[in-house]
Formats: structure tokens, sequence, C-alpha cells
């Protein structure tokens, strides 16, 4: 069975990039929900363009880029990804018998978290992640914007209650980061820890204070 992940129009794809290199590489198979909103950020933030007719190579050219986005950084075989467009609610993931290990959304911008909250279902996206709130499924909202107003906290709550895991995008220093892409692997690394995925994205922490500096 296949983990969902979906692509938000927040700021941070190389959040979702980080997330769907790990769980590739652990073999695991992905169904991939790019929403409209996402593909602008996404050509805001790297200059490519996600397009559904050259959807595998999109995909492959966006993993291969670091977070720093020199391209060529990583080699992605991106033949375990599945790719529905956001606009096809007649989707596999649309439906409940549709059978899948859970959601991951990353990153989940406000509107996202505002429309699974409500159950607005406006995309597939969001109807995929209803179905996975409904089927008591795992879902986790890797939630990046700041600062957050009540209205969003009330909605991160709602989720909460319903179940979902609530995973803001907010990298920790102590795993002795000394470039971007280990503060964003660590973030991807926390989503995949609230999936329950294994991963080796970031040092964990051992109990011994400054453990994570480099010796000189």
């Amino acid at each position: 069975m296949p983990w969902i992940v979906g692509v938000s129009g927040a700021s941070g794809t190389p959040y979702a990039a980080a997330v769907l290199r790990a769980l590739l590489a652990v073999g695991e198979s992905v169904d991939l929900v790019v929403s409209r909103a996402s593909r602008l950020t996404l050509l805001d933030e790297t200059g490519i363009s996600f397009r559904d007719a050259h959807w595998q190579h999109d995909l492959r050219e966006w993993l291969a880029r670091g977070a720093d986005g020199k391209p060529g950084t990583f080699d992605v075989d991106v033949s375990g990804v599945r790719h529905w467009s956001a606009g096809d609610l007649a989707a596999g993931p649309s439906s409940g018998s549709y059978p899948t290990k859970g959601m991951l959304i990353v990153p989940a911008s406000t509107a996202c978290v505002a429309g699974v909250a409500l159950g607005l279902s406006k995309d597939l996206l969001q109807r995929t992640a209803s179905v996975t709130l409904k089927e008591r499924r795992r879902l986790v909202v890797a939630v990046r914007e700041t600062p957050l107003d009540g209205r969003t906290l009330r909605h991160l709550v709602t989720l909460d209650d319903a179940g979902a895991s609530v995973v803001p995008a907010s990298p920790a220093f102590y795993a002795g980061a000394t470039h971007i892409q280990d503060l964003v692997d660590f973030v991807a690394g926390r989503v995949l820890d609230a999936a329950g995925v294994p991963h080796d994205l970031y040092r964990r922490w051992r109990g011994d204070l400054g453990g994570a500096r480099p010796t000189t």
C-alpha cells in the first residue's frame, strides 16, 4: 500500500522533496498530489514547472535539487511514485475503499489546514485528507506558517482532535546542522517519525549535551 503525499501551496517545497526522497529510499510507494497553488510555489522556489503531462520528468528534476537550489544534488528513482492530478476528484485516493498507509501533507498551508479541518474537499488533496481521517488512517500535517492566528490554531486543534498529527515545520539545531539541507532534513525526519517511517535524515538526541558539535 502507498503513502499519499500531498503538497499544498505554502512555502517549503524542499520539505516535500526531502520527505519524498526518504520514502522512496526505504522502498515505500507513493501516491503524489500536488495542488495548483503549490505549483506556483514550486516554480517560484525552484524554477521548475510541475506539469501533469510531464510529471515524471518534472518530479525527477525537483527531487534531484538540493535545499540550496543546486541541481543534480541527489540521484532519485521516481518509479515508485504514482501521480494524481489535484483536480481529479474521481482519483483512487478520493475513496475510502482505496487502500493506503496514510497521508502526509508537507508543507501544509493555512488554507489547506482550514479546508481539511472544515471538510471542504475543494480539491483532491483536501478530499484525500478527509478520507484519511474518516478511515482512521494516519494523517500528518506539516503546517508551515508564522505567525499563527486564532482561526488557524483552532483548525489545528480540530485536526488533532480528529486524530491527525500536527508537525510544525520548525527546524532544530541540536542535531549539529551545518547546511540548509540539514535543517530541511530535520523537519522531514520529524514528519516521517510521526508517520512511523524509518529514516536516517537527522542525528537523534542521545542525552549528551554538545554531542552533535563537530570535533576539532
